[in-house]
C-alpha cells in the first residue's frame, strides 16, 4: 500500500491480504531429480513454489550407477543392491536441493532480473510440505489385503491423543487449560477398492494402504513444520527427515 509519512512523502507499506494474481508454471525434466516444477506468482513479493518428487531423484541416480530396480510407482518394488539405493537416498539433503533450484532460476525467466538480483533480492526456500514414506514389500502380495483390513480393524483408535502422541513423539495437551490445537481423529477412506488408514497430528497427517496390491505404503505429510517446534527453512530438513521417518516406524 501506498503511505505518507509526517514530511508527505510516499513509502510502500506490506500489508497482508488477498488477491486474485498470475502465476507461471515451469514444468521441467532434470537430469538429476527427473520431472519437477517450479511456479512463480506474478505479484509482489513474488512467491515461488519448486516441487521435486525423491523418489524421482533416486531412480535416476540408481540408473546412472546401474543398479538394476524395478519401480513401484513412487517407490521401489525390487533392487539390485538395496543398501546402495538407500544410500542414494540418504545422499538427497538440502545442498543437492538448492543447487537444482539455482541451477534453474539461472535458465528460467523469473521476477528478480539482473539488477534486483544485485540489490540482493534473490529466493530463499522454506519448506512448505515435506513426505517422508516407508514402502514394505510383501512376499505373498496376495495375503497383503487380508494383512491391511487387520490392520485397519487395529487401529480405529490410533487417532485419540494418547495414541498419536506415540508416534509422534510429542507431548498432547489434551484437557489442559491450554490444550494442542488441532483434530485428534482415526479416518477410513475408501477410493474405488483400495482402503487407507489417516491418522490427523495438527496440521500434519499420516496415511497407510497397501500399495497396487504388493506392498504396505506409509506416509508421514508435514504441512507446518512448526507443528514440530521447528522453523521453516530448508536447513531444518534432517530434522523433519527424522520426525517423519521415525513417525512411520512407529505405526
Amino acid at each position: 500500500e501506498k503511505r505518507r509519512d509526517a514530511d508527505g512523502e510516499s513509502y510502500p507499506w506490506i500489508v497482508k491480504t488477498t488477491a486474485m494474481v498470475n502465476h507461471w508454471y515451469f514444468y521441467l525434466v532434470d537430469a538429476d531429480f527427473g520431472p519437477l516444477f517450479i511456479k512463480f506468482a506474478g505479484y509482489f513479493p513474488y512467491n515461488a513454489k519448486l516441487c521435486l518428487n525423491g523418489h524421482e531423484y533416486a531412480k535416476r541416480q540408481a540408473a546412472k550407477a546401474q543398479i538394476g530396480f524395478t519401480a513401484l510407482d513412487n517407490g521401489f518394488a525390487a533392487a539390485d543392491d538395496p543398501a546402495a539405493i538407500q544410500r542414494i537416498c540418504d545422499e538427497l539433503d538440502t545442498a543437492r536441493i538448492d543447487a537444482v533450484l539455482r541451477k534453474w532460476l539461472a535458465l528460467l525467466p523469473h521476477p528478480f532480473t539482473a539488477a534486483d538480483r544485485a540489490a540482493g533480492y534473490r529466493y530463499e526456500i522454506s519448506v512448505l510440505q515435506a513426505e517422508f514414506s516407508l514402502t514394505q514389500m510383501l512376499d505373498r502380495p496376495v495375503t497383503g489385503r487380508i494383512f491391511f483390513e487387520q490392520v485397519i480393524r487395529d487401529n480405529l483408535g490410533i487417532g485419540r491423543p494418547d495414541q498419536v502422541s506415540l508416534i509422534f513423539d510429542r507431548k498432547i495437551l489434551h484437557r489442559a487449560r491450554r490444550p494442542t490445537p488441532g483434530r485428534f481423529r482415526t479416518r477410513i477412506i475408501t477410493a474405488g477398492v483400495t482402503p487407507s488408514l489417516h491418522i490427523d497430528y495438527k496440521s500434519s497427517r499420516i496415511k497407510q494402504y497397501h500399495k497396487e496390491g504388493r506392498a504396505l505404503r506409509t506416509e508421514t505429510t508435514i504441512n507446518n513444520t512448526y507443528d514440530f517446534g521447528i522453523g521453516r527453512k530448508l536447513t531444518n530438513l534432517p530434522a523433519l527427515r527424522e520426525i517423519g521417518f521415525s513417525a512411520n516406524r512407529r505405526l
